[in-house]
């Protein structure tokens, strides 16, 4: 007899029944998402689980310290979701409560609740990824509303301080803040 942790948090005692693998919880995953009309191509599945040359987790290895799993897709209309769960002990349990909230979601949708559906997805909206470009106020350490150019200058100057090569910056942050600065002049009106 087995004992087995499902991702509800219950534990089932089996005669060879087998427990979830990685490789299942991505399967339902995917399956989830074609369902609603989601490409394999347009979905990332990310875990602390190595990959396998097609870029999805290997099973049959380690359990990661961090058994959290996430799973980014575009829809067809172009907007990007994100869903992210480690509410469970491993990635399989937690890829297979992702696959059962998009089941569910989409149980909603079936049943009438498009604007509930809509809404509750809205939650799921992607952030913007690691690299994407940084806004001259970010860079620079100032509020979005900032407009005084003189409070800008000096935001400026603390950043180019901190940052200048020769004060242990780099050669790319030196450049992130005065590209930073020069967008924040043009936008502010000052003449370059």
């Amino acid at each position: 007899m087995s004992s087995q942790h499902g991702f509800d948090g219950s534990t089932t005692y089996s005669r060879g029944r087998k427990a979830l693998t990685v490789a299942d919880g991505v399967n339902r995953v995917l399956l989830e998402l074609r369902r609603l009309g989601v490409d394999e191509q347009d979905t990332i599945i990310s875990t602390n689980v190595p990959t396998r040359l097609d870029g999805l987790p290997r099973s049959g290895v380690r359990e990661p310290d961090d058994p959290g799993a996430a799973v980014y897709w575009e829809e067809r209309g172009g907007a990007r979701r994100v869903m992210a769960i480690d509410q469970y002990l491993t990635v399989a349990d937690n890829l297979a409560a992702i696959a059962a909230t998009l089941e569910a979601m989409r149980a909603i949708e079936r049943h009438g609740g498009a604007q509930i559906l809509e809404r509750a997805f809205t939650g799921f909206t992607a952030l913007p990824s690691p690299g994407a470009e940084k806004s001259w106020q970010e860079v620079l350490g100032v509020p979005p509303d900032e407009r005084d150019i003189e409070a800008v200058r000096a935001a400026f100057r603390r950043q180019a301080a901190q940052h200048h090569p020769d004060r242990g910056g780099s050669l790319e942050q030196m450049a992130a803040v005065n590209a930073a600065w020069q967008q924040a002049k043009v936008e502010l009106g000052v003449a370059p």
